[in-house]
């Protein structure tokens, strides 16, 4: 084809140059009119030429650019054929990374936390001399704890079934709320880890450690799932008094009795730190109960939760929450003083007076007006939760 065109651009050029010179002669022999006429027809006979040729070129260039453009396409095709290009796929480490990010958001980790922290220290009140530190306490605790576990999960998770749409208003980061999971794989997560837990706390054989899952399965249940008569986190009082049943008295009483009756085989004898433990995260329970509606008020209230914060206002409840915070640290302080242990006075006297007193200059700096700001402090309400229960087993 190039050869075709250049030819057609030589011959072109030839037979313009022979009219030219033809044109030339005659111009003389006719005279200047002629001349004058010729030379006129001669401009537009070259300004066709001219523009002969431009079009001749650009087919030319046009020409070269296709091949070019076909010749790529050749080569990208062999080189696809040898050697076929695919999307990277993401790394397995990446997707099981994934995936235990969006099952740690799921599990709702601060609670979990504080469920294991808790078993332990109750745990912990049971032992009287240095030689009940032994493999069979430590299977009984983590019996224990891995059966709460499960148990925990499913609470967590039956509670994110129940709230999708007010989660995507409060807490849309959640697996559920965000879509990372549907609803099928979460009535499957927490179907399982319910069958789970009771399995485990059928075959320990323990009944204190059976009785504390089956009686927070019941209230974690109710508090959560949307049926007639049941639902019970739409009452304040309620709600309240479902989370004090369950970290006040299950935790505290039934996981003591698991050690001691179950794993030591002792009476069941209720001494001063179990009814003290008992009797302190009641307070603590009462004021998570209260403390985690607050930065939920928008979704409470465009759904019909009743929460104290809803009823009250957010200001209101956050005081409620520190001056009950700071009565149960006040009681602490004088139980400590009792004590006939000089060791365990000084530690349970100082200890609640330090986390008072963090606890008040920490909310006096606390901006009601900012949900980032509520959200961290109820955080750190759960991190004076664990600190209590470090407390715990050295009051005596």
């Amino acid at each position: 084809m190039n050869s075709l065109i250049i030819g057609s651009l030589s011959y072109n050029l030839s037979s313009s140059s022979r009219r030219l010179q033809d044109s030339s002669s005659s111009a003389v022999s006719t005279g200047c009119y002629q001349v004058s006429l010729r030379a006129s027809k001669q401009k537009r006979i070259i300004r066709s030429q001219s523009s002969s040729l431009r079009c001749n070129f650009g087919r030319l260039n046009e020409s070269l650019q296709l091949s070019h453009k076909l010749n790529t396409k050749r080569v990208a095709s062999a080189i696809s054929d040898q050697q076929p290009v695919s999307p990277d796929p993401a790394s397995p480490q990446q997707s099981l990374s994934s995936a235990l990010d969006t099952f740690y958001r799921f599990s709702r980790p601060h609670t979990v936390i504080g469920t294991a922290l808790s078993i332990v220290s109750v745990s912990l009140l049971a032992v009287q001399k240095l030689s009940d530190f032994s493999p069979l306490f430590l299977i009984g605790v983590l019996e224990a704890i891995v059966a709460a576990f499960f148990m925990n999960i499913y609470i967590v998770g039956l509670n994110q079934l129940s709230d999708i749409e007010i989660d995507k208003v409060n807490k849309p980061y959640l697996p559920l709320a965000s879509g990372e999971y549907s609803v099928k794989t979460g009535i499957i997560i927490v179907s399982s880890f319910a069958a789970m837990s009771f399995w485990l706390g059928w075959m320990v054989g323990s009944w204190p450690l059976f009785w504390a899952l089956f009686i927070s399965f019941i209230l974690g249940t109710a508090y959560s799932i949307n049926v007639p008569m049941l639902r019970w986190k739409r009452f304040a009082l309620v709600a309240a008094m479902c989370i004090l049943a369950v970290r006040a008295v299950i935790v505290q009483i039934a996981f003591y009795l698991h050690i001691q009756t179950f794993v030591y085989g002792r009476l069941a004898v209720f001494p001063k730190p179990v009814i003290f433990a008992t009797g302190f995260m009641s307070f603590f329970s009462v004021v998570i109960a209260l403390f985690k509606d607050i930065p939920d008020i928008v979704g409470d209230k465009i759904f019909g939760i009743q929460s104290f914060t809803v009823r009250l206002g957010q200001k209101r409840v956050f005081w409620i929450c520190i001056l009950l915070l700071e009565v149960a640290y006040a009681v602490a302080i004088l139980v400590g003083a009792s004590s006939t242990i000089l060791w365990s006075r000084y530690i349970t006297v100082l200890g609640h007076a330090i986390l008072g007193l963090i606890l008040w200059g920490r909310a006096k700096s606390t901006d009601l007006e900012s949900k980032s700001a509520i959200t961290s402090f109820y955080m750190f309400i759960w991190q004076l939760f664990y600190a209590e229960y470090l407390l715990i087993p050295l009051v005596r």
